[in-house]
């Protein structure tokens, strides 16, 4: 499914959610697959603070760090095994 669908059946599920018993009953009567709407939901509820969890800006931070650090721990690595290849000659 797209953003763009998920943006639409969200708002839906939230204002219907009422005519249900249970969240998972307005999901299943307007998703066509309710585990990733429901996945929505939560995300939703945890990006507008009405459920403890990870943020979606949170999360994305979190990915560039962890990226950021496996390039850094790369680098470290290349650098090392440079000057250990480089070191013998420099010593005289």
């Amino acid at each position: 499914m797209c953003i763009c669908l998920s943006l639409k059946l969200l708002p839906m599920v939230f204002e219907h959610q009422g005519a249900y018993e249970t969240q998972a009953g307005a999901i299943a009567a307007i998703a066509p697959i309710p585990q990733t709407l429901s996945g929505w939901i939560k995300q939703a509820e945890k990006d507008s603070g009405m459920r403890d969890g990870v943020t979606t800006e949170e999360r994305d931070r979190i990915k560039a760090l962890e990226q950021e650090n496996r390039e850094l721990r790369q680098a470290s690595g290349i650098l090392r095994k440079a000057s250990t290849y480089f070191a013998p000659t420099l010593i005289v």
